[in-house]
């Protein structure tokens, strides 16, 4: 009977688990703006805007990829962004060497 009754919250929270990590992520890029900007800029000396273009692209692909997967509109595109920007994190903040982060 538990499960009749939440059945149809079920996938809502499936989802929204397995979104959580971005989520929360582009939440505290929200709040930490500069202090990533500030990071990006002094780890690849590229310059103040092209620092804030990155924060930005990777808070709002984080942001609408978890907003598509949530409201399930273009589910498999949102994942492949969200993996893009995965694999975009993964060079920018020089994770790739990283043997104890990558293997968390």
């Amino acid at each position: 009977q538990f499960l009749r009754v939440t059945k149809q919250y079920l996938p809502h929270v499936a989802r929204l688990c397995l979104i959580s990590t971005f989520l929360e992520d582009g939440i505290r890029m929200w709040f930490q703006w500069s202090e990533q900007r500030d990071y990006i800029e002094g780890t690849w000396n590229c310059g103040y805007f092209l620092a804030s273009i990155f924060v930005f692209l990777n808070l709002f692909g984080q942001l609408s990829g978890c907003i598509l997967v949530l409201s399930r509109n273009f589910v498999q595109y949102a994942c492949f962004g969200l993996f893009g920007i995965i694999a975009l994190q993964t060079i920018a903040y020089s994770i790739l060497w990283d043997l104890k982060f990558l293997m968390r």
